[in-house]
């Protein structure tokens, strides 16, 4: 749940499931809605603003831990899962739809998509051969970590794959929101205006990799490319920046190479960790003759 917007809200009455760290589903429904405190304090609202953060603060608190496994199944498959962030309208879903038709039969991929109504994107993706999930949100303004697990359930992807989860169009919920991925990659479109990064830093303090898209328009536009990356960097000194243009295909060679190296990276951690655990069991094997030696005399 937001604590501006109180996304995540289960209507009353209105049965619905929760899936804990355990596996088990529980299915339950509220008399009433959750966008309130339980606790009243009419000498001044104290005690309702400190439970209004508690409850935001265990929200966060799941969320995290489903993260977390998330996290681990992806690094345990070698799987790279990327975070597309945006406003609406920025292309994402163009820019993907590119990216997908560039890689198509060198590397393994699959989608999720989240909107909060209908499944027009993931249609989209499908019409390229690529497996899309599509997630819809209600009145949700961002993807959490819970919905993005389910959808991998019915993707399954495939080891030493990639894995785009193209987030609900908003620059400010998803900032807040760990769904286990590598890293968050932000996408602004020259359109948009230079003051983005500024207005809302969260995101792009977040964001490892910021794609300036729509790059075919700039010279239509009155837009400092020199601006845009500068007010970037003073909310983030450490994000890279990369110039590309989903109608024309401009710098797609960068994008694209950015995403052979860290895919690449992941495998090479996976193949580390395989290497480690067979290491380990070789040693309590070791361990294990000895000892049954040591008993045997």
């Amino acid at each position: 749940m937001c604590s501006t917007c109180g996304c995540g809200d289960e209507a009353a009455g209105v049965p619905h499931e929760h899936l804990g760290p355990n596996g088990l589903r529980y299915r339950h429904a509220h008399p009433h809605t959750h966008s309130h405190s339980h606790t009243h304090d009419p000498g001044g609202g104290e005690s309702i603003v400190l439970r209004q953060v508690q409850v935001e603060r265990d929200i966060l608190a799941k969320n995290d831990a489903f993260a977390a496994a998330n996290r681990l199944r992806f690094e345990q498959d070698g799987v790279l899962a990327l975070n597309l962030v945006s406003s609406p309208g920025s292309g994402k879903t163009s820019l993907l739809v590119r990216t997908i038709a560039a890689l198509q039969g060198s590397v393994p991929l699959a989608v999720i998509e989240g909107d909060q109504q209908t499944s027009l994107d993931a249609e989209r993706i499908r019409e390229t051969g690529a497996r899309a999930e599509q997630i819809n949100t209600g009145k949700g303004c961002h993807l959490d970590a819970l919905r993005v697990q389910q959808a991998l359930d019915e993707l399954a992807p495939a080891p030493a794959s990639l894995l785009f989860i193209e987030n609900v169009g908003n620059l400010v919920c998803p900032a807040g929101f760990d769904l286990g991925e590598a890293a968050k990659v932000v996408i602004l479109s020259v359109t948009e205006g230079e003051d983005k990064p500024l207005k809302y830093p969260d995101m792009f303090r977040a964001a490892r990799l910021m794609l300036l898209n729509k790059c075919d328009l700039l010279p239509h536009l009155r837009f400092d490319v020199a601006q845009v990356i500068a007010n970037a960097r003073r909310v983030n000194p450490d994000i890279a920046v990369l110039q590309v243009s989903a109608e024309t295909g401009e710098g797609m060679d960068a994008w694209l190479d950015w995403l052979h190296g860290e895919l690449a990276s992941a495998v090479s951690r996976r193949e580390e960790s395989v290497t480690a655990l067979k290491k380990r069991v070789a040693e309590l094997e070791t361990q294990l003759l000895s000892l049954r030696a040591s008993l045997a005399e």
